[in-house]
């Protein structure tokens, strides 16, 4: 199963402060351990929500909000997706990442809807167009 690991923004990411030395070499060390057991499969850090915009949809209206964001509590500050057997073993593997910020922080889980999922609406057509994009592009 795949999943996608969010690192929760916090006061001090928003701000925009750099991890230490430490801090990078820890997670530089966890991310080996992740590579070398064949759960990561991608992953990086994001820049501050004052250099991001949002795209607000409304049928066929677009706006664009400019960062910064409200809600710290609610941004994400990085990323990585696994690949992992099931929740638990994704669970098992935050439980020894390093804390990611210099205080409190939380790192959340999400499962990726696989395409099997959408079976009951899929036609033809659109499954045929989903596969040349993979093809494209790699898993999906």
């Amino acid at each position: 199963m795949r999943v996608v690991v969010f690192v929760k923004a916090t006061a001090d990411s928003e701000q925009g402060a750099m991890p230490t030395t430490e801090m990078l070499e820890a997670m530089g060390r966890y991310n080996e351990e992740l590579i070398n057991a064949g759960i990561m499969l991608g992953g990086d850090g994001l820049k501050a929500s004052k250099y991001g915009k949002r795209i607000a949809f409304s049928g066929s209206d677009r706006s664009v909000i400019d960062g910064p964001f409200s809600e710290t509590k609610e941004l994400v500050a990085g990323y990585w997706i696994w690949e992992v057997r099931d929740m638990d073993e994704a669970v098992a593997w935050v439980k020894r990442c390093p804390n990611p910020m210099p205080g409190p922080s939380e790192i959340e889980i999400r499962p990726v809807i696989e395409i099997s999922e959408f079976a009951e609406v899929m036609t033809p057509e659109v499954q045929d167009l989903h596969d040349r994009n993979r093809d494209r592009v790699g898993d999906a």
